[in-house]
């Protein structure tokens, strides 16, 4: 918490929200964003928003949050991240990396970025498991997280490790390129943290000129965005059939 220093200092504070803690923590199960320790984080974190001239916000749903914690309206604006957009453009042909990942005669629904605690993927197991006998799809993960080790050992478990290809991080400068490889982008959110985290890997998906399928809330930020500028599909957790649809 900055707040004791800002007050010493006799500064202005702005506070950038990329994510909402305790609160997320405190969902994913984490035993610091709870109890005692918990309320204090929450108490120290609601004395430097009501205290900063201005915070932003990454959607309008967090914004909300941010006001419902008793902080002045007129201190909580929305600005959406966003990507760089000079660089990350739709292809105007099949990226190498297909080639060289040996995707080049797949459907690819592919996911880029960490896969962390705050996603859901049972249901993208279940849509695999719907599609096991579709040999012309594949699902591309570029990354890794917390998730990553699940999903390998469940997908092998289940047979699926013929339809599920891995690749690491890749280089910045290679973000144009392997954010072209899927047909299809997959990106998810526990229903519970709605306005504590944006999905903002939207925005390079978007910019890359890629349709998406989400699976989250469908009163969501990221839901709302698709549905408005028509860029993909929304599903509900737990539909899995209507993923592999």
């Amino acid at each position: 918490m900055v707040l004791p220093v800002v007050l010493a200092r006799r500064l202005r504070q702005v506070n950038w929200l990329q994510d909402v803690y305790p609160e997320v923590a405190a969902e994913l199960g984490v035993r610091a964003g709870k109890g005692f320790l918990g309320s204090i984080l929450l108490r120290l974190r609601n004395a430097s928003l009501r205290h900063a001239v201005m915070n932003v916000a990454v959607g309008e749903r967090m914004k909300a949050k941010i006001t419902g914690f008793g902080v002045p309206a007129a201190r909580v604006t929305a600005i959406s991240n966003w990507c760089e957009d000079r660089y990350i453009v739709p292809a105007g042909e099949p990226s190498r990396l297909r080639r060289d990942w040996g995707l080049q005669d797949k459907f690819v629904i592919g996911y880029s970025g960490n896969l962390g605690r705050a996603h859901e993927i049972d249901t993208l197991i279940g849509a695999a498991r719907l599609l096991r006998d579709e040999p012309g799809i594949a699902f591309l993960f570029i990354g890794n997280g917390y998730l990553t080790p699940y999903l390998k050992r469940t997908a092998a478990e289940q047979g699926l490790e013929a339809m599920f290809h891995f690749q690491p991080y890749q280089d910045a400068g290679t973000l144009p390129q392997s954010l072209t490889v899927p047909d299809i982008h997959w990106l998810s959110l526990n229903p519970h943290l709605e306005g504590l985290i944006v999905p903002s890997k939207f925005y390079g998906i978007a910019a890359a000129g890629k349709p998406m399928i989400a699976v989250m809330a469908p009163d969501g930020e990221i839901s709302n965005l698709i549905r408005r500028y028509d860029c993909g599909a929304v599903v509900v957790p737990g539909d899995s059939a209507g993923f592999a649809l």
